[in-house]
C-alpha cells in the first residue's frame, strides 16, 4: 500500500467535530477534504486561533477570506462554507511565524462568529455528502472525469503517480471532485465555488468543466513548444546546409554574399587610414566577425562596431582659411560687438600662419541669455572655415551621453562626442558645447567629470569613448562651450577653459543690431519682403526702453516679430500701402502701452531708501535698499532673503557708521534707543554678495540722520569695519542697469577703475562715473542738505 493510500484511508476514520472551532482564515487558497498543504500564519489573532487549537482537539476551522490583502478581515470578510483541518505539525520559524501542516476533513458551514478577545472563532455545522446511487449515469460521470484527467497528464500536467493511481480507485463522486479539483491549482473565486456546492454529481460536473478548458490550454502550449522545437531543428539545418554550400562555392571558386561582404569591411578600414592602433583592433574585430554565422545576434553587434569606427574621421580634416581680413569680415557681418571672442579667434588664426601644429583653444562664453553666445559657435566655424556641430548638455545627468555605453549593454551605441565628430565628418571641427553650466548629476555618474578629459588639450589627445573602446585624437577640435552663470561649472572643468565675459548690450548697440539684423530677419520670417519696412531709430530705442528691458536680444526680436505681424494682418484686410515706417507713436498702437516706465521708486528722494547696483546671471539690475528705526535696545533685523554674506555686509556697515557717528551727525546713543530694520524688496528672489556693502551703510546714515538720498545717484562696492570701499564685480552689467533705468550718477569703487577702460563711451559719456575709497565720500555724493 502507497502512503498516499494510507493517509486516504485515515480520511475514512470518523473525527468527532465539536460545535465551536477556532477560525483561521486563509488567503489566495481554498482548502478542500482530503487535501494536505502547508500554512504559514503570521497574525497574532490567527496565531491565538492555532494555539487554541493545538491546546484542544487540533482541529481547526479553514475559511478563505475574500480580500487577500486585508489584514484584520470582518466577520461578512470571510466565505461561511469552508473545511475543517486537524493539525498534524507545528513548526515556529525564527520571524516569529508559525509553518503548520495541515489535512482536511469535512466540510462546513459557519453558523456564528463567537466573540473572542484574542483569536476568530466560530459555531459551524458540518456538511455531509448525500449518500450516491450506484447508477450508471454516475458511473458513466466518474470514468470521463478520469479519463480527462488522465489526458490532462499526458499533455503535461504535473501531477504525482501515487494520486493517480488513487484516483483511479475512488469510485464515490464527491470524494473524486475534491481530490481532483485540490490538484488543478484553480483561482479561489472558482475553488470557492466548487467547495460550495454539496451534491457530489453537481461537483464532480464543475471539475470536468475545468478540466475541459485545462486541457485545451495544455494543448495549445504542447503546440507552441513543439512550434518552438520545430524551429529550432530548422535553424541548425540552415546552419548546416549554409556552411555546406559555403564548402562547395569555396571548391568551385565563386565567393559568397557574406565573404564580399567582409572584404568591403576591409577596402573600408584601410581606406580610413586610422592610426596603427585603432587599425589593429578594426582588423581584430572583422576577423571575429568573419567567423561567426551571418545572421548571429553577434554579428550584428560587431558589423555595428565596426560601421562606427569607419564612420569616425580618423584623418579627414578641413584646411583652415588662414586669411584674417575676410575672417574678421565674416565675424562682423554676423555678430555686431563681442570683440573679445572676435580678438581670440583672429589671434588663434594668426598663429595658425606661425605654426601648424598648435592646439586649438577651449573657450567658455559666459554671459546673460539672448547675447549671440550659441549663434557665435556658427560664425566662428564659417569664418574659419570648418564644420560646425553643436550639443546641448542642458539637463544631461548620464556619464554615458558624454563618453558612450561598454558595447555589451543591449543598444549600446557611442557618445555625443563621437556622434559629433561622425556628424561633422571631419577630426577638427568647431564643437559647440551649450549650456554647460546646466549639467546635472545622479547615480548614473557625473558627465561633468566625463568632460574633464574632453576639454583638456593635454588630454585630449588620446580620449577613449567606452563603445569604441580606442584613443581619438581631439587635440585639433575647436570645443566653444556657453554658461549663463559659472558657479554651478565644478572647479577642474572650469580651470580647463579660457573664460570670456559677454557683458549684455547697450542701448546704442542693440539699436546697431536690430537695424542690421533683427528687422530684416523678422520682415523676412513674418513674408514682408516684397513691402519696404522701416523702424525709425527712436522707435527702436522705445521699443527697447518700454518694451524689453533685457541684457540680450531675445525678446527684443519677438517684439519686432509682433510688430511686423501686425503689419502683415493690416496688409491682408485690405491696406494697400507698399511702405511702412514704424514710428514711436505706432508702437502704443501695435504693442498697448509700454511695460516698463522709469521706476516710480527713482522719482522722489526719500530718507533712508537707496539706489543699489545688483548682478544676476541674466544681467545688471537696479535694487532698492530701504531701512527704517523704531524704539527699541538696538536690535538690527535684515530681511528680503538675503545670503549669508549679504548680511555680514549689513552688519559691517553698521559697525562702521557707529563709529563715525559724530562726525555725520548721529547721536551714539541712538544705537541703543532704537531697533533697525535693513529690507531689500523683492524677498521672493534670493539675493547675496558683499557688494551692497556701502548701498547699506548709507541707508543707515540717511535713516538716523534724516537726510534724504539722491535717487538718481546708484552706487555699488563692499565696506570694511574700517570704511574702506573695496572692488566688486559685475561691474558693466551694473552700469547697463543704471543707464537702463535713467540714473545719472554712479558710485564705484575707486580699485574697479581698470574695468572701465573697455567700457564702450555711449555708457561713459551718459553718466557720471565716481570713484571712491572711503565710505565718507559715498555720503557726500549720496546725502542731499536737510531742509
Amino acid at each position: 500500500m502507497t502512503e498516499m493510500e494510507d493517509q486516504m484511508e485515515q480520511f475514512e476514520t470518523e473525527i468527532s467535530i465539536p460545535e465551536t472551532l477556532p477560525l483561521l482564515p486563509v488567503r489566495d487558497i481554498v482548502v478542500f477534504p482530503y487535501m494536505v498543504l502547508p500554512l504559514y500564519v503570521g497574525r497574532e489573532q490567527s496565531i491565538a486561533s492555532v494555539n487554541e487549537a493545538l491546546s484542544e482537539d487540533r482541529l481547526i476551522f479553514l475559511a478563505c477570506q475574500k480580500d487577500p490583502a486585508d489584514e484584520e478581515p470582518e466577520d461578512e470578510e470571510i466565505y461561511e462554507i469552508g473545511t475543517v483541518a486537524v493539525i498534524l505539525r507545528m513548526l515556529k520559524m525564527p520571524d516569529s511565524r508559525i509553518k503548520l501542516l495541515v489535512q482536511g476533513v469535512k466540510r462546513g458551514r459557519i453558523v456564528e462568529h463567537v466573540e473572542s478577545e484574542e483569536s476568530y472563532r466560530v459555531r459551524i455545522e458540518e456538511i455531509n455528502d448525500p449518500e450516491e446511487e450506484g447508477n450508471a449515469e454516475n458511473e458513466a460521470l466518474l470514468r470521463h472525469i478520469k479519463e480527462q484527467l488522465n489526458q490532462a497528464v499526458s499533455l503535461g500536467k504535473p501531477m504525482l503517480p501515487d494520486l493517480v493511481a488513487v484516483i483511479e480507485s475512488i469510485e464515490e463522486a464527491g470524494k473524486l471532485a475534491d481530490i481532483i479539483v485540490s490538484n488543478l491549482g484553480l483561482k479561489v473565486d472558482e475553488a470557492q465555488e466548487v467547495l460550495e456546492l454539496e451534491d457530489p454529481s453537481d461537483r464532480l460536473k464543475k471539475v470536468g468543466e475545468f478540466l475541459t478548458r485545462e486541457i485545451s490550454i495544455l494543448e495549445v502550449q504542447q503546440k507552441i513548444m513543439n512550434d518552438a522545437r520545430g524551429e529550432i531543428d530548422k535553424s541548425q539545418k540552415e546552419y548546416f546546409l549554409r556552411e555546406q554550400l559555403k564548402a562547395i562555392r569555396k571548391e568551385l571558386g565563386e565567393e559568397d554574399d557574406f565573404m564580399a561582404e567582409m572584404e568591403e569591411y576591409r577596402k573600408k578600414i584601410k581606406k580610413c587610414k586610422m592610426p596603427k592602433d585603432v587599425n589593429a583592433e578594426a582588423m581584430k574585430q572583422l576577423d571575429r566577425l568573419s567567423k561567426m554565422h551571418g545572421d548571429s545576434a553577434e554579428a550584428t553587434v560587431a558589423r555595428t562596431y565596426l560601421d562606427w569606427m569607419i564612420d569616425v574621421p580618423w584623418s579627414k580634416a578641413t584646411k583652415d582659411k588662414l586669411d584674417i581680413k575676410e575672417a574678421k569680415q565674416i565675424l562682423d557681418e554676423d555678430h555686431f560687438g563681442l570683440d573679445e571672442v572676435k580678438d581670440r579667434i583672429l589671434d588663434f588664426l594668426a598663429l595658425r600662419k606661425l605654426k601648424k601644429d598648435i592646439k586649438s583653444p577651449i573657450l567658455c562664453l559666459s554671459g546673460p541669455p539672448g547675447v549671440g553666445k550659441t549663434s557665435l559657435g556658427m560664425s566662428v566655424a564659417r569664418a574659419m572655415g570648418r564644420k560646425y556641430v553643436r550639443m546641448s548638455l542642458g539637463g544631461v545627468r548620464d556619464e554615458a551621453e558624454i563618453r558612450g555605453h561598454r558595447r555589451t549593454y543591449i543598444g549600446a551605441l557611442p557618445g555625443k562626442i563621437i556622434q559629433g565628430m561622425k556628424t561633422a565628418g571631419t577630426n577638427n571641427p568647431v564643437f559647440m558645447l551649450d549650456e554647460i553650466d546646466k549639467l546635472g548629476s545622479d547615480f548614473r555618474g557625473d558627465p561633468s567629470s566625463a568632460l574633464l578629459e574632453v576639454l583638456d588639450p593635454v588630454q585630449n589627445v588620446s580620449f577613449v569613448d567606452h563603445y569604441l573602446g580606442v584613443p581619438l585624437d581631439l587635440s585639433k577640435v575647436m570645443f566653444i562651450t556657453t554658461a549663463n552663470y559659472l558657479d554651478p561649472i565644478p572647479p577642474a572643468l572650469r580651470d580647463r577653459m579660457e573664460i570670456i565675459q559677454i557683458p549684455g548690450y547697450t542701448e546704442e548697440e542693440k539699436i546697431n543690431i536690430a537695424e542690421k539684423y533683427l528687422v530684416p530677419r523678422q520682415i523676412k520670417e513674418n513674408g514682408l519682403e516684397d513691402f519696404k519696412v522701416k523702424f525709425s531709430k527712436k522707435a527702436l530705442a522705445d521699443l527697447i526702453a518700454g518694451y524689453t528691458r533685457e541684457s540680450g536680444l531675445r525678446n527684443l526680436e519677438r517684439t519686432i516679430g509682433t510688430v511686423c505681424r501686425k503689419l502683415g494682418r493690416m496688409i491682408a484686410e485690405g491696406d494697400k500701402r507698399k511702405s511702412f515706417m514704424v514710428t514711436e507713436k505706432a508702437l502704443e498702437k501695435h504693442l498697448g502701452p509700454e511695460k516698463f516706465s522709469d521706476d516710480e521708486e527713482l522719482k522722489d528722494n526719500e530718507v533712508g531708501t537707496v539706489t543699489g547696483l545688483a548682478w544676476t546671471p541674466v544681467g545688471g539690475d537696479v535694487l532698492f535698499i530701504e531701512c527704517t528705526k523704531f524704539k527699541g535696545k538696538g536690535v538690527l533685523n535684515v530681511t528680503g532673503q538675503l545670503g549669508d554674506v549679504m548680511k555680514e555686509s549689513s552688519r559691517a556697515a553698521l559697525t562702521y557708521v557707529r563709529t563715525i557717528a559724530e562726525k555725520v551727525g548721529i547721536d551714539p546713543e541712538d544705537f541703543e534707543k532704537f531697533d533697525l530694520h535693513i529690507h531689500v524688496p523683492a524677498g521672493a528672489i534670493p539675493k547675496d554678495g558683499p557688494s551692497a556693502g556701502i548701498t547699506m551703510g548709507t541707508a543707515l546714515v540717511s535713516c538716523f540722520t534724516g537726510r534724504k538720498v539722491n535717487k538718481k545717484v546708484a552706487m555699488t562696492g563692499e565696506i570694511t569695519i574700517t570704511g574702506k570701499v573695496l572692488p566688486i564685480g559685475g561691474l558693466k552689467e551694473k552700469l547697463l542697469a543704471a543707464k537702463r533705468h535713467g540714473i545719472e550718477k554712479v558710485l564705484v569703487p575707486a580699485k574697479n577703475e581698470k574695468d572701465l577702460r573697455t567700457m564702450p563711451k555711449s555708457v561713459k559719456n551718459t553718466m557720471e562715473i565716481v570713484y571712491v575709497s572711503q565710505f565718507e565720500e559715498v555720503i557726500e555724493h549720496a546725502l542731499l542738505a536737510k531742509e
